[in-house]
């Protein structure tokens, strides 16, 4: 049974950084691309940031320039480096894995930017 791990979140002041961390427990087959979403209270989840198998990746325009994603395709491991963090960035972020036979997801782990 595949299981994605999520850890890193935590409170932090404005400005701060945090480093979030992915990992699989079980081998995934055929990834695709592996990325981050968040869920802020009251709002739907939306796409963080994503990396491609190729190691091409994407971010949301409210992140460019300070967030940045890395994976380990042998390890199944992705990350989040968060720097330079604002209270809007506040919401439980989820790592995803999307691989040929299906998605998968974590349970979240919460990032809390104070002011």
């Amino acid at each position: 049974q595949v299981q994605l791990v999520e850890s890193g979140g935590g409170l932090v002041q404005a400005g701060g950084s945090l480093r979030l961390s992915c990992a699989a427990s079980g081998s995934i087959v055929g990834i695709k691309s592996m990325g981050w979403y968040r869920q802020a209270p009251r709002k739907q989840r939306e796409l963080v940031a994503t990396i491609t198998s190729g190691d091409s990746s994407y971010y949301t325009d409210s992140v460019k320039g300070r967030f940045t994603i890395s994976r380990d395709n042998v390890k199944n491991l992705v990350y989040l480096q968060m720097n330079s963090l604002k209270p809007e960035d506040t919401a439980v972020y989820y790592c995803n894995v999307k691989s040929i036979l299906q998605n998968y997801w974590g349970q979240g782990t919460q990032v809390t930017v104070s002011s």
